[in-house]
């Protein structure tokens, strides 16, 4: 992480294509990092960042589910919009944050980014 940049939120969960891992949102970006997991002994590892998006780039959130709760966003990427789906334990919490998060982002000065 940057020196000024700070962590909002942070929770282990599973996105519909990427997999297990750990989803962080920060005052800058929102990152997904590969988690490996060992059931023999019960032990985990973080593996490699695999989503690595900057707040400019959300488009769009939302959440979804009863049952099956998911944060969900879309951001512009190289290959056009992209939209990814975490199951989180509480969405409409994640949602909330996720917002508040692009709302303060956006209402800084362009020299303050």
């Amino acid at each position: 992480m940057d020196p000024d940049e700070k962590r909002v939120r942070q929770e282990d969960c599973n996105e519909d294509t990427l997999g297990i891992g750990i989803l962080t949102l920060t005052n800058k970006r929102v990152a997904f990092d590969k988690k490996h997991a060992r059931v023999m002994d019960f032990s985990g590892s973080i593996g490699e960042t695999i989503l690595d998006v900057p707040l400019e780039n959300v488009t769009k959130v939302w959440k979804e589910g009863l049952l099956m709760k998911k944060v969900c966003f879309t951001a512009k990427t190289n290959d056009g919009e992209k939209t990814y789906k975490f199951g989180v334990f509480s969405n409409g919490s994640w949602r909330k944050t996720f917002e508040k998060t692009l709302e303060n982002f956006h209402s800084k000065k362009p020299d303050e980014k």
